[in-house]
């Protein structure tokens, strides 16, 4: 099967060649197999234990039907550069996973989701690390015997392709369903087979704040106009708290943005109590001092992306981190 699936990459695009390797399995990745340089990895965030809505239907007037499961969270995104369609970049991947003894528990493409309705009731990594056309994605949900589930979301934006991958793993279980292609899995030899997809250039809070002076607190959640921040815990800011108090001799400050609606004046106003807010939160849940924790509003005049598309507004709507030398 293995060489079959590699004799048919050869066919198709480079891009796409390099995805197809890539989704097999470990030791075929471990020997040189790798993805082309027009293929980089946007995002990786890992939650050691959170929840997840996995999506289970088209969306409809009561929502996007969904099933919450618990246990480790692994969210990534990649870019391919190139001519790939969402088909040639989504089938092998959906067909591994097959292979693999999961089960599909739902797949549609764009319009048989629910277009614009869908993927604006499911999770999506925020863009620009994860861009979606919603005339022209699709999406699985696939769950393995064990309990782990994998969901693709793969979509068609300019002159690339995106794709999202989200694993929960369960309590219990070490092995990710989705590993860097380097390592070879840790675990029981009946854990379940993996689906090697690359790790490149993995875009992390600390990293960034080390390699750029900043970073975006990518799972903070505000809509057009809100200052309240979500109750919910952000693994965000306890990584900003544990690299504040591991390194005193940096401060940070904390600088709001939003997206275009409304005036000049007025999202300035809005973008400083967002960052205020995040400010209290950080500070509410731990020992960071006050002094070392500065905020300012920029409102949208450092947007990250277009403010044209709700895609782009939603991107816009954030706040960075930027590292200060005491």
């Amino acid at each position: 099967m293995i060489r079959r699936a590699v004799f048919a990459a050869r066919r198709l695009t480079p891009a796409v060649a390099g995805l197809l390797c890539a989704a097999l399995p470990s030791f075929v990745a471990a020997q040189g197999i790798e993805l082309p340089p027009g293929a980089r990895q946007l995002a990786e965030r890992a939650t050691a234990l959170g929840s997840y809505a996995v999506p289970l239907g088209p969306a409809s007037d009561d929502g996007v039907p969904k099933r919450q499961v618990e246990g480790q969270i692994l969210r990534r995104s990649w870019r391919i550069s190139g001519d790939a369609t969402v088909l040639q970049v989504l089938g092998p991947l959906r067909a591994h996973l097959v292979e693999a003894g999961y089960e599909l528990l739902y797949q549609c493409p764009a319009r048989s989701c629910g277009g614009f309705d869908f993927r604006f009731d499911i999770e999506v990594i925020p863009a620009p690390d994860m861009t979606v056309d919603v005339s022209n994605y699709s999406f699985v949900a696939a769950e393995h015997p064990d309990g782990r589930i994998v969901t693709l979301l793969v979509s068609r934006s300019g002159n690339a392709t995106f794709v999202q991958v989200i694993e929960v793993t369960p309590e219990g279980l070490s092995t990710p369903v989705i590993t860097d292609g380097t390592t070879p899995a840790s675990g029981s030899t009946d854990a379940a087979p993996t689906v090697a997809l690359p790790l490149i250039g993995a875009a992390e809070l600390i990293t960034g704040l080390r390699r750029n002076g900043r970073a975006v607190l990518a799972d903070l959640e505000f809509e057009t106009g809100a200052v309240t921040l979500g109750a919910k815990p952000y693994d965000s800011l306890a990584a900003l708290a544990e690299f504040l108090i591991q390194n005193p001799d940096f401060d940070v400050l904390l600088v709001g943005h939003t997206d275009t609606v409304g005036s000049l004046e007025q999202n300035i106003a809005i973008s400083e109590h967002r960052a205020d807010a995040v400010r209290r939160r950080l500070l509410a849940d731990s020992a960071v001092g006050g002094a070392r924790v500065a905020v300012a509003g920029a409102g949208f005049m450092a947007p990250l992306t277009t403010n044209l598309t709700p895609e782009g507004r939603e991107a816009n709507r954030r706040v960075e981190v930027v590292l200060i030398r005491r």
